[in-house]
Parts: C-alpha cells; sequence; structure tokens
C-alpha cells in the first residue's frame, strides 16, 4: 500500500485556524462511516481506524486533504455514485490522505431538450466550474478525486480544477492534483418483439398508401439501439404517420411510452452514443486526466480499479508537473487529435477553449482549429448505433483486456504518422511513452470482429473544421458526422435560406409534413433563382430543365436532389437565449428523409453531441450581437463550400447570370429595419431566461463562452508555460 506525502505548504488552515479542526472531523468521519456500511460485507480493509483524534492529526499535519466531487443522482450518469465514492474515501484514508465528498448539479441535456432547460445547460458548465472552485477553496482541499459524468459537468469540473491549480501557483502554494474516474457506460436498450412488429405494421401500411417515406424514416429509427434520443427520433416519423391517418394519438402515446421504458439500464451511467457525455470521456482522456483502468468500463467501478487510480497520487502530490492546468495543457494537442480522430462532439470545440481559458492559458477556437489542421488526423473510429459498434461495445473491448481505450487510439495515431506529445505527463504518474511500453497491451490488433479503434483509417480527415464567410467570423460543423456522400452532396451547393426567428418556429415548421410543398406553392423561391441553382447544383441538368414551369422544375429539384435548403435559426447564441442546442429541429431533418437529402441546418445555438448531418452551429457574432446572421431572410441564397470551410451569401443578381460573387455588407443596410424588429423580438424572449443565469459579460463562442475576466486573465503561454515531465524529474 502506498503513503500520501503531506502538503508542502508554509501555511495550513486546519493548523492555525481551531474552527475547522472542530467542524471538518466529524463530516470524514461520518463519510468513512457511511462507505463502510455502504459497501458491506465487499469492504475491503483493517478494522476501522478513523477516530476523531486521527483524522484531528491528520488535518493538523497537512495529510492530502482531497475531495470526492460527484453529481446529482437525478441525472443517470451519477445514479452509481454513492458506491463509487465509498470505495474512493475508504481508499483515500488507508493512503494517508484526508477524504471529503460534496457534490455539484449536474444538469440532464436530453431532459431539458426542447424546453426552456435547454438555455441553462451551457452556463451549467461555468456555473459548476465556479461552484467547485467556490468550495474547495472555501474547505482548503489539495486535490480531487472526480466522478465525471455527461454533459456539461465533465468539462465544468475540468475547468474549475485547472482553473484552481493557476490560483494555487499564483499564491505560491502546493499544485492542485485531481484524477478523474468517468461514469460506466450505459447500455443501450432494445425495442421489445411486439413493439418491433408493431411499429413494423405501421411502416407496411405506410407503404400501402404510397407514404413510402415515412416507412423508410420508421425503419430507419427501428434499426437503432434504444437511447435518451430515441424518442426525438420517433417523434418526428410517428407525427407525420398519425397526420397521415396511420395511427391514432394514443397509438402515438402508447409507443412513445413502451420506447421510454425499454432504453436505460436501471444502473445508469453514460448514454453509448458517441455524444458530449462520451466524447468528454475521450477527450479528458486525452488531456491525460482519467487513469486507463477507470476510463471505459460497462459496470461501475471496483475496489481494485479505483486503488489503482488513486495510488499515483502518491507520486504526484507536490509535483507541479502533475498540476491539474499542467497537465491539460501539455497534453493539449494530443487531446484536440484525439478529438478529432474519435469523431468528437462539437460542444467541445468550445469547452476545450474554456478549460484552457480557466487555467490560465491563451487560447481560441481559431488555435485549436490551427492544431487540428497542423497534420491530417485521421478517422480512426468506426462508431455505429446500428452494428453493434457503440461506445458500450468500446467498453466491453476495453474490459476484455483486448483494447487500451484512449492509449489505443494514442497508439494508433502514432502509427499512422500523426504526432502526439508521448512525453507528457498524465495522471498515471508517469508519460505516455512509458504508458505505451508494452505495445501488445495497447494494439487493436487482438480484436478480430467489430473494432471501433480501428489501425487503418475510414477517411484521411476527421473531426470538426472551422468556417468563415462574408457574412460571419466563424462557425464549427462536424465533418466526421457526415458520410463522404453526404458531404458531396452538400459540398459546393448553392442552397436558400428557409429562415425561423427561434428554435420553436423551426421545430413547428420541420414537422409539418406538407413543409416542402407548402415552399413550393407559395413560391418562396424566384424562378429563376430555381433555374441559377440548377446551373450550380447539377449543370448537367441545366438544359433539360430550364423550360420546365416552376411547380415541374421545383418537384424535379425536389425527386433529383438538386435543391438545397439553409435552415437557418437564429436568435440562439450565448446572449440572447443561453445557446441551446439545436439537436430537435436536427433530428426532425435527420428523420425525414426527404429534407435530409436537401437541408443544412445553419444556427447561432450549438448542438447535441449525438448531432449528424449537415449541422453549422456556434455562428459568430451572434444575432444578439448584430451578426450577420440576423440579417438573413428565406430566400437568401448562400454558397456552401465545406471542404474549402467557407459558406458566403452570393449575390442574387450575379447568381442568376451564372457568376459567383459573394457580396453581403449592402444587406446590412437595406434590412436595417428588419433587423431592428427582430432585434427587438430577440431581447423580449430573452426574458424567459432568469436574469441570474443570462450569459452577460461573457466571450463569445469562438472564444469558449467564459466570463470575461477569466479571459482577460489568461495570458500564459500553453507551449512555453508548462513543466515538462523530464525537467521535473530532473
Amino acid at each position: 500500500m502506498v503513503l500520501y506525502p503531506y502538503i508542502e505548504n508554509s501555511y495550513n488552515p486546519y493548523r492555525d485556524n481551531v474552527q475547522g479542526k472542530a467542524n471538518e472531523p466529524i463530516c470524514v468521519a461520518g463519510l468513512l462511516d457511511r462507505a463502510k456500511q455502504i459497501l458491506g460485507p465487499t469492504y475491503e480493509g483493517d478494522a476501522p481506524d478513523w477516530t476523531l483524534e486521527e483524522i484531528y492529526n491528520r488535518l493538523h499535519e497537512n495529510a492530502p486533504r482531497i475531495a470526492i466531487i460527484g453529481g446529482s443522482p437525478d441525472h443517470p450518469a451519477h445514479i452509481m455514485d454513492f458506491q463509487t465514492s465509498s470505495r474512493a474515501a475508504l481508499r483515500i484514508w488507508q493512503n494517508g490522505g484526508v477524504p471529503f465528498y460534496f457534490s455539484t448539479p449536474v444538469m440532464c441535456d436530453g431532459t431539458a431538450q426542447s424546453n426552456q432547460g435547454m438555455s441553462y445547460s451551457l452556463q451549467s458548465r461555468n456555473a459548476v466550474a465556479e461552484m467547485v472552485v467556490n468550495q474547495i477553496e472555501a474547505h482548503s482541499y489539495h486535490g480531487a478525486f472526480v466522478i465525471q459524468g455527461c454533459d456539461k459537468q465533465p468539462l465544468g469540473v475540468v475547468s474549475a480544477m485547472a482553473h484552481l491549480d493557476r490560483i494555487r501557483n499564483y499564491r505560491g502554494e502546493a499544485p492542485f492534483f485531481a484524477t478523474f474516474a468517468p461514469a460506466h457506460v450505459l447500455q443501450g436498450g432494445t425495442i421489445p418483439e411486439g413493439l418491433f412488429e408493431e411499429l413494423e405494421a405501421v411502416a407496411q401500411k405506410a407503404e400501402q398508401n404510397g407514404a413510402d417515406d415515412i416507412a423508410y424514416d420508421l425503419r430507419d429509427a427501428m434499426a437503432y439501439i434504444l437511447q435518451c434520443s430515441s424518442n426525438t427520433a420517433f417523434q418526428g416519423v410517428l407525427q407525420r404517420a398519425k397526420e397521415k391517418g396511420f395511427i391514432s394519438q394514443a397509438e402515438h402515446d402508447d409507443y412513445e411510452k413502451r420506447l421510454a421504458v425499454n432504453t436505460c439500464d436501471g444502473l445508469g451511467g453514460v448514454c453509448a452514443f458517441n455524444g458530449t457525455g462520451n466524447s468528454s470521456r475521450h477527450l479528458v482522456a486525452g488531456m491525460g486526466l482519467v487513469h486507463p483502468e477507470l476510463e471505459l468500463l460497462t459496470d461501475p467501478p471496483t475496489q481494485e480499479q479505483i486503488n489503482a487510480a488513486l495510488d499515483p497520487l502518491a507520486g504526484m502530490i507536490n509535483q507541479q508537473a502533475f498540476g491539474a492546468s499542467n497537465i491539460m495543457a501539455s497534453n493539449i494537442k494530443n487531446a484536440v487529435r484525439i478529438h478529432s480522430a474519435s469523431g468528437g462532439s462539437t460542444n467541445l470545440m468550445m469547452h476545450i477553449v474554456a478549460g484552457m481559458l480557466y487555467g490560465g492559458f491563451k487560447f481560441s477556437l481559431h488555435e485549436m482549429d490551427r492544431i487540428h489542421h497542423e497534420v491530417p488526423v485521421p478517422d480512426l473510429f468506426d462508431y455505429s448505433l446500428t452494428q453493434g459498434r457503440d461506445i458500450f461495445a468500446l467498453a466491453m473491448q476495453c474490459c476484455s483486456g483486448n483494447s487500451r481505450g484512449m492509449e489505443s487510439l494514442f497508439y494508433e495515431l502514432l502509427q499512422n504518422g500523426v504526432p502526439m506529445d508521448v512525453d507528457a505527463p498524465t495522471v498515471t504518474g508517469t508519460s505516455w511513452r512509458e504508458r505505451l511500453e508494452k505495445e501488445h497491451k495497447v494494439s487493436i490488433e487482438k480484436i478480430a470482429e467489430n473494432p471501433v479503434i480501428l489501425d487503418k483509417p475510414r477517411r484521411p480527415y476527421s473531426g470538426v473544421d472551422v468556417l468563415s464567410g462574408n457574412f460571419f467570423e466563424s462557425a464549427v460543423v462536424k465533418i466526421s458526422g457526415m458520410t463522404t456522400l453526404q458531404l458531396d452532396e452538400f459540398d459546393k451547393k448553392a442552397a436558400f435560406v428557409l429562415y425561423y426567428d427561434n428554435e420553436e418556429d423551426a421545430n413547428h415548421g420541420l414537422l409539418d409534413a406538407e413543409l416542402v410543398d407548402k415552399l413550393r406553392n407559395t413560391k418562396a423561391f424566384t424562378h429563376e433563382n430555381l433555374l441559377a441553382a440548377v446551373n450550380q447544383n447539377a449543370p448537367d441538368r441545366y438544359e433539360a430543365l430550364k423550360t420546365h414551369s416552376y411547380d415541374a422544375l421545383f418537384d424535379a429539384m425536389v425527386e433529383e436532389g438538386i435543391l438545397k435548403l439553409a435552415v437557418v435559426v437564429s436568435g440562439q447564441g450565448p446572449v440572447a437565449f443561453g445557446m441551446p442546442e439545436m439537436f430537435t429541429p436536427m433530428q426532425h431533418i435527420n428523420a425525414n428523409r426527404k429534407l435530409k437529402r436537401m437541408a443544412t441546418l445553419i444556427s447561432d445555438g450549438r448542438y447535441s453531441g449525438v448531432t449528424y448531418g449537415a449541422a453549422v452551429g456556434h455562428m459568430t457574432p451572434e444575432a444578439k450581437g448584430d451578426g450577420g446572421i440576423l440579417y438573413l431572410q428565406t430566400g437568401d441564397v448562400l454558397f456552401l463550400d465545406f471542404r474549402e470551410r467557407t459558406i458566403q451569401f452570393m449575390d442574387e443578381t450575379a447568381f442568376q447570370r451564372g457568376q459567383q460573387v459573394f457580396k453581403f455588407e449592402h444587406i446590412r443596410q437595406q434590412r436595417k429595419e428588419l433587423a431592428a424588429s427582430r432585434m427587438k423580438a430577440i431581447s423580449k424572449r430573452q426574458r424567459q431566461v432568469a436574469a441570474c443565469n443570462r450569459m452577460s459579460s461573457h466571450t463569445d463562442a469562438a472564444h469558449g463562452v467564459v466570463p470575461l475576466q477569466v479571459f482577460e486573465e489568461a495570458d500564459l503561454d500553453y507551449q512555453k508555460d508548462v513543466v515538462s515531465l523530464n525537467l521535473a524529474q530532473h
């Protein structure tokens, strides 16, 4: 058994402050008593020796005070925290430390989808960081064992750990250390056989009545494992089936209920799709902050696995190289490349920036994009929710010993010529170089069937790209979330804007089974512009279509996939409305075969990590900041050039002449009154969000959406102002 060293600080509030020595021993004793009670016969250790006198002595002598940080059990990822925290508390005590426990609220983005709660999701990341810093500073903890959950909690706590380390360094105190323990992966559900047969009968009924699109979309939804986002996938197609009279409202409600109750395993965990929760798992591991024994599990961790993560702290305590901010910054290139190669969530494009800024390092979306494109990062993650390659399958491969998770991905990136910093420190108390020494343990060659991590790339590129254009400064699109065919379908295409002022209007419009017919019947786009779009998007079809009537031309363009829509959802930025996820409108597009082929979604909001398809978000400046997105309207034409990472507003007159002329500034002047009216509506709608939780005085999406004072004090250079492990050891 290891023994933690005392903390090397000249000041110890538990030695010099009598009140703390009176208050806290009973908290520690209570935690350890409950831990032993919870574990019952599985408790491993000697007879309890945590007397108040011994706790007092450890506090007085400055033994490491380690906070176990859990999450609220109203989030599935934290249902089993009571067991994990109990095992961690007992091991910390056995190693000579003093364990404490507190938890933070953890918003479930799935629960908050499409309701007012989503306006609080991104803000909760900063709130978690602030709460954690408050508690740890107030109680003078030296380090943390973090039970990592889902959504905004992981990077909220990473930001707090990095920020604390920066503050402690500034004050000349011992570095703040932390190790992360991601919640196990929740196994996805399956549709019960009887329900599957009933849904198939609905699909057949749709086919018999000429509604092939409904039949196709329903069967597509049925092909996936059940997950928390499944009901939204089914919602759109079942709504259309109800409108066509194929099912009743009562049947619709019954199907949704039976799908829901068969979705989640009772032990909870992080959902099995590669959304923000699992993307954060991969990212934090890539930052060097997760011990591989705890990284990818199918059940809550055992005592042995928790011991493996806590014991290395003995060699990390008091060592600046192993401070949380130093580990994070030393690994930032590794983390970005792992995020890219694993097809990580677009949400993390903000959270990575935020973590670095909280750690005191100058960083932005543009620096992250520079790292991403410094060398080609291949797609080495063959993840699928329909072919048995979800994240639960990856966890099974890890638990069987055939994969080491991000260690294996790190190794395969090196084998594919991607430079990785093998000498960066990690919470194993060693560098990646030492972790990779036993090559046979990290290579994925032992996985004969359905490997999730690959040794040979699916494509030579992956990740999230940063876009720019003549009506905005920056936006992001998840290239890894688009198939090559889909990328080809939208790249270098002219798309007509379909403008919505907010998500509610977009959801209503996109759920309308007659949406495409209404666009045709109202002549939303001029005949001249439709012909120009044919000339741009399918020039080989121009001669055949140029004499068609408006309706015939429109229908042919839809049928042949020539017509492209840029569905714009505005007024969703951090200041305007808390930057909610546009998961639901994008899901309505993806769950509709016709729309999926036609539409990209563009917003100053963000997206769920599970979102796939042509989804463009994080647009800056946001509408509330007088960004160009505020001035767009239905019928405008945008040029989508994803491979060149641009979207441009096209001059309509030149477009009709077959020319590509990109002009926008004159639009601002022409539509000043429209913009003023919209701005007034945004300000009125903004009041639906509690004033105390609005994100005023924050940076924009390109700079992490962090408090301005955090951004202003981030003055370190991550390439120079870090302590290398080699230097620390010498």
